[in-house]
């Protein structure tokens, strides 16, 4: 039983001035009235004879003019309030016909493009979607669908002009034209603010993906707190990064919108940092696993370079002047930030926590990374740092308008964290009994573990279930020393867990043990165990005992993961 007395974490404090939306048609005319010349979106169409890239705007007006086609074309062909399943990689027909639906023209399905057939077949059956948009990637998988018959599918949008399928372009034709002749049904169409409007499969660590039912007042009031505490403002360039279905990615790219910033997209991972030079990027949000790497390449940059000396010499320069309230971070490392776009001043990372080293790295040379912390049954924000309001290792504050408690506190004060606040999903899609399990009394049990330092400040220390009972009752947090042990040059990721002392496999002994991925490169395998262990024996001094790690296994083999990145602990 959850006990609504525990420790109250303090809200953040709005920095800045922003406005409500009551639903997305509000937010729409709102976007489109205040930005209207400004570009919205950038679009790279190709290239020309000479080789060079060829790009469209569209602006604030455009994309409502967009929207309200897609959306009137739907209604005269019959095909309102429909379950919409969308899937592609990021682009402008994936956001627009998302944003579309989440105006009260239907129900969004978004769906993990990264997923195998049978999991995509799964969340369509899942959801009883009746229509799926799909780029022509997924043709394909339209096609298989077809064939199969086995969901409730049987309308099937093509992004682009597909051969044997209805297109984006013709239905946007047809709400054209209704429009011209004074249709105003989209205009006109009864919406609850307060209804499902989307389901958000959770990326989980299973394939027993839960359906999340979220309103457009759940995701607008969360984007109103986000707009409330961002660094973001009006004239950024935004690159959509972190994949649409993802519910950072769609509601973060909500909060684009109205901020009046101008969104890019990437041609690929592999292009990030190119395109950040392209398109002069000023902020992005993304997971934690490719901020490290660009923190990582940049390092391999400056020793590769030979400026290892003058940079450390930068830090304590730029360091040394900041005490004088002097800020020079920028132009001491110009070189640097200019290989990133020249133009990008902040970061936004979710999805998991980001290293500490990371963090420092980037804010050194003049970069603001801030973490956000959630869960799509939150909408997805819960908890952030702002400008000004950081401490190392910690999440930050809850949201303004988000109340946030560690409750059931062992002896060292950490407890498991809940919310409650107009952002929290309705419950999970035809799952009373899940439902149940973290909705108590209004407040959502995130399963997470946390403490609250003094200020405040709330520290994540792992997942409740990942948690590792003793047999004398004391509990091991397997991240709390994943983060120690990936400290290691030569460590890629690892895993703490816990296994049976005895090889009969009884559960009455449990000891904690890790399994580390390392990077071949920086570690070759003879002799490995031995340096392996006089690392974590180096570890094993700085614990209590209890927490000591006894075994460990060695593969450069990389671990199965979600497709934010998380690793699959539970996997197999």
């Amino acid at each position: 039983m959850v006990q609504h007395k525990g420790r109250a974490v303090p809200e953040l404090k709005p920095i800045y001035e922003a406005d409500e939306h009551g639903d997305f048609r509000a937010l729409l005319k709102y976007a489109a009235e205040n930005y209207s010349g400004d570009i919205a979106f950038i679009i790279k169409e190709g290239k020309d004879a000479d080789g060079k890239a060829l790009y469209s705007n569209i602006t604030y007006r455009g994309f409502e003019r967009d929207v309200k086609e897609f959306g009137t074309g739907m209604i005269v062909r019959g095909l309102a309030n429909k379950r919409v399943a969308i899937i592609g990689k990021n682009s402008y027909p994936w956001y627009m016909t998302h944003f579309a639906l989440m105006c009260g023209l239907g129900i969004s399905v978004p769906l993990d493009k990264g997923l195998p057939y049978e999991e995509l077949e799964n969340s369509l059956i899942k959801s009883k979607a009746d229509c799926l948009i799909f780029d022509n990637e997924h043709k394909e998988l339209a096609e298989r669908l077809i064939a199969a018959g086995s969901t409730e599918v049987n309308i099937y949008i093509s992004m682009e002009d597909e051969e044997g399928f209805e297109s984006l372009s013709e239905i946007m034709t047809e709400g054209s034209d209704a429009i011209e002749t004074g249709d105003m049904c989209f205009d006109e169409m009864e919406s609850d603010p307060n209804a499902v409007q989307v389901l958000l499969f959770t990326s989980g660590t299973t394939s027993k993906a839960k359906a999340v039912m979220l309103s457009q007042r759940n995701i607008l009031s969360d984007i109103y707190m986000l707009d409330r505490i961002a660094d973001i403002k009006r004239g950024d360039i935004n690159m959509a990064i972190l994949p649409f279905h993802h519910t950072f990615g769609s509601t973060g790219q909500t909060m684009m919108i109205s901020l009046g910033v101008t969104t890019v997209f990437c041609d690929g991972l592999k292009y990030v940092q190119r395109n950040m030079q392209e398109y002069g990027v000023t902020v992005f949000i993304c997971v934690p696993l490719l901020i490290e790497a660009m923190y990582a390449k940049i390092q391999a940059g400056i020793d590769k370079k030979g400026m290892r000396r003058k940079f450390e010499t930068g830090l304590r320069i730029s360091s040394l002047l900041r005490k004088f309230n002097i800020d020079i971070r920028r132009k001491l490392f110009k070189d640097i930030i200019d290989e990133l776009g020249g133009g990008l001043r902040n970061v936004v990372s979710g999805a998991s926590a980001l290293s500490t080293e990371t963090l420092k790295g980037f804010e050194d040379i003049g970069i603001d990374v801030v973490q956000g912390y959630g869960m799509t049954e939150a909408s997805p924000v819960i908890a952030a740092e702002s400008p000004g309001t950081k401490r190392p290792g910690s999440i930050g504050h809850s949201m303004p308008g988000v109340e946030v408690r560690v409750v059931d506190q062992n002896e060292e004060g950490i407890g498991e964290l809940i919310c409650r606040g107009p952002n929290i999903m309705l419950g999970y899609y035809e799952d009373e009994e899940a439902t149940a399990e973290v909705l108590k009394g209004g407040w959502l049990c995130t399963g997470d573990l946390a403490r609250v330092d003094k200020d405040g400040f709330v520290f994540l220390c792992g997942r409740k279930k990942n948690v590792i009972v003793l047999k004398n009752g004391k509990n091991v947090y397997p991240e709390e020393i994943e983060e120690l042990i990936e400290q290691f040059p030569y460590v890629v990721e690892c895993m703490v867990y816990g296994e049976p002392r005895k090889d009969d496999g009884s559960q009455d002994d449990i000891i904690p043990a890790v399994t580390i991925v390392y990077d071949p490169a920086l570690l070759s395998r003879e002799g490995a165990e031995k340096v392996v262990q006089a690392d974590l024996d180096k570890i094993n001094e700085m614990m209590p005992v209890y927490k000591h790690i006894h075994r460990f296994r060695l593969t450069d083999e990389p671990m199965e993961k979600t497709t934010t990145g998380k690793i699959k602990r539970y996997a197999g």
